[in-house]
């Protein structure tokens, strides 16, 4: 039997107060939890652009910084704009600028009890020289139609646009034909005059993504256009104005994907959804928003945020769009009507009662 070598350690055995290897003190330490991903921001590079937009429109309009800001939320949701203002409150040169500023092509047709549906999307034209039909396309073929004055014409020439807002297409002789990308309508009306007017019916006011009003100016903005008009300025003349390009089509479609990446959390939809509820309940409203109006709703507040620089929607962002998106989706009741009851009144009434998420 061979004695132990004297050199030869022997396995050291735990005292009383050294606790024994356990299973657990033998395995390696458990590597620390990954840090949660960054919440995505928006684009500050596309967000400067639309900022270029915002500027360049404001070397020819003067004071309806509100309405800019609402075209661009339209722009960014590929929804279309009911734009009501007395005359004489830069409507058109309001659109004309945005379109030259984005860089899109921009036509505008004035709407007359005489205009036909055919003079807004194109008809089919007899060619005799070859016989054969073909199709002349109408002024909707652009990126941003101006439709002024929408409520002077038929009921049978406004509805010739309820194909092109809805499918972004028209259709002649059972044939579909796309319109350009993007595509936006903003129409205009006169909320003062309403001899030899032809209110729009709900179906068409639903397609509208907001309906904005463009109130008179302040007096330091009126100063200003004067003074500008003093100065030389022709709105006729944009180009010497100094309206240049800033973006393109291209920078709308990367700001609208990212739009679409905008979070909102189930409590926030459950709001939206409870604003839209409450106004079919209302006593003042014979029609309350439709399923429509809440999804209309839910795209402008994350338009909303995006602009403001979020990547995710608030309730805050939810009653901030509610007025421009939902006041030209209820009709209120006769006699509510003769009561002084207006829409903004009843949805501000709306808002201070349904509850917000915390």
């Amino acid at each position: 039997m061979t004695p132990p070598d004297e050199n030869q350690q022997s396995p050291s055995v735990p005292g009383p107060s050294e606790p024994a290897a356990t299973a657990d003190t033998l395995a390696p330490a458990a590597p620390a939890p990954p840090a949660p991903p960054e919440p995505p921001q928006p684009s500050l590079e596309l967000r400067r652009a639309l900022a270029d937009v915002r500027t360049e429109v404001g070397k020819a309009v003067v004071g309806q910084d509100s309405a800019v800001t609402s075209l661009l939320i339209a722009l960014l949701c590929s929804g279309h704009v009911l734009l009501e203002g007395v005359p004489g409150v830069a409507k058109t040169l309001l659109v004309r600028t945005l379109a030259a500023s984005l860089d899109l092509d921009f036509k505008r047709v004035q709407f007359t009890p005489d205009l036909m549906p055919g003079d807004v999307t194109g008809s089919l034209v007899y060619d005799a020289r070859t016989a054969e039909f073909s199709f002349r396309q109408g002024p909707v073929f652009t990126n941003l139609l101006l439709a002024d004055e929408i409520n002077r014409t038929p009921p049978k020439t406004q509805a010739s646009l309820l194909e092109s807002m809805e499918e972004r297409q028209v259709s002649v002789d059972g044939e579909p034909r796309p319109l350009p990308a993007p595509f936006l309508v903003i129409a205009t009306q006169n909320p003062v005059e309403h001899e030899g007017t032809y209110p729009l019916p709900e179906a068409q006011l639903d397609r509208f993504l907001l309906k904005v009003l463009l109130p008179l100016p302040e007096r330091d903005a009126e100063v200003e256009v004067l003074a500008r008009h003093a100065g030389g300025f022709d709105p006729r003349d944009l180009g010497a104005a100094g309206v240049r390009a800033v973006a393109d089509p291209a920078v709308l479609a990367a700001a609208r994907a990212e739009v679409r990446q905008v979070e909102v959390s189930p409590e926030v939809l459950g709001y939206a959804v409870d604003v839209c509820r409450a106004t079919r309940q209302s006593p003042s409203l014979q029609l309350g928003v439709s399923p429509r109006g809440a999804t209309a709703l839910l795209a402008t507040a994350r338009a909303w945020a995006w602009l403001s620089g979020r990547m995710y929607v608030t309730p805050d962002d939810v009653k901030a769009l509610a007025h421009p998106t939902l006041r030209h989706r209820v009709q209120l009741r006769p006699e509510a009507e003769l009561e002084g009851v207006t829409a903004e009144s009843v949805l501000g009434t709306v808002l201070a009662a349904v509850p917000v998420p915390r």
